[in-house]
């Protein structure tokens, strides 16, 4: 059985399709299914993982911005909690493996026009520094003999429940519903990855994994780079006709990665992986689930469920 944590993001929920389709039994844990599947529990992370022979551990304050506002917060889920994960695991008498999910942002602004796996990480924002911690726990853990594993995502899109605030999420919406594309930072360069590609990558890195197979980190990247002035555009030309639709030019921010475009390459030699959803075509179909869904479609309130679920004391 495998456990994954973070089950009700964009990734997880992709993930969990392509696990039960293999045959491969599985274990959700996310406080958006139920507040008693707080990361942050002990107890609750001791109780999940009986009869568990993997874990893809998704959960995490994911958004950049998030972390800035709410730097406490942040880190008691992604790296305190994960600190005591891996503690709970190692006393298990039989451990299971473990996938650690990891950014894009642990390099910042690399100046490799292709960035590789082994580039140097030069976080540049909290979020990116806790993930950097993140993958320091994991390296520790594997010198203490826990089998496990490192992937690092880019711009992952593709799914309407996904975080409204997201670059290729917001741009799709009003390209379906008409209004403003706000475009902070007109020249940032990103490598737009469909979570269909990223979950079936993943999904390759469990089979390895399960098969006792010690990685050096990789990437789930496309390795094509798109500015945020040519999504919009692409927002544009692929709106819903009749919608009316406007850009807004801001600066970009200051804690925002402003370039990056991931090297492929290993993934491939390594998993047999490659990405093959074009951005014009996974970005199209996100606007076509849109228009068949509901303009209020959102994802949950995570940061409310996380600030309100625990006692101080145990946070």
């Amino acid at each position: 059985m495998i456990l994954v944590t973070g089950s009700q993001g964009l990734i997880g929920q992709c993930l969990l399709r392509y696990l039960r389709k293999a045959g491969i039994t599985t274990h959700e844990f996310d406080i958006r299914r139920n507040r008693q599947e707080d990361f942050r529990c002990a107890d609750a992370l001791r109780h999940a993982l009986h009869g568990i022979e993997g874990i893809v551990h998704l959960a995490a304050v994911s958004r950049v911005v998030w972390a800035e506002k709410h730097p406490e917060l942040a880190y008691s889920v992604n790296v305190a909690s994960l600190r005591t994960l891996l503690e709970v695991v190692a006393d298990k008498e039989k451990k299971p493996w473990i996938i650690f999910a990891s950014s894009r942002e642990v390099y910042g602004n690399s100046t490799e026009s292709s960035v590789h796996e082994d580039a140097p990480l030069l976080p540049l924002n909290a979020y990116a520094n806790m993930k950097v911690q993140g993958e320091r726990l994991i390296h520790d853990a594997v010198s203490s003999r826990i089998r496990a594993n490192i992937c690092r995502f880019s711009n992952v899109y593709g799914a309407i429940s996904d975080h409204a605030d997201r670059v290729a999420e917001a741009f799709a919406r009003t390209a379906a519903f008409g209004g403003v594309l706000r475009v902070d930072g007109g020249e940032n360069t990103f490598d737009f990855t469909h979570v269909s590609d990223v979950a079936e990558g993943l999904f390759r890195l469990v089979q390895a994994t399960g098969k006792k197979e010690l990685l050096p980190p990789v990437h789930f990247v496309s390795g094509q780079g798109v500015t945020l002035n040519e999504l919009a555009r692409l927002a544009v030309s692929l709106a819903v006709d009749g919608i009316k639709i406007g850009i807004h030019d801001a600066p970009p921010r200051a804690f925002d990665v402003s370039r990056f475009v991931g090297n492929p390459h290993r993934a491939k030699e390594l998993l047999g992986w490659e990405a093959k959803t074009s951005l014009p075509l996974g970005f199209g179909e996100l606007i076509s689930l849109f228009r068949r869904a509901d303009e209020s479609t959102s994802f949950p309130p995570w940061l409310g469920l996380l600030e309100s679920n625990l006692p101080a004391q145990n946070r």
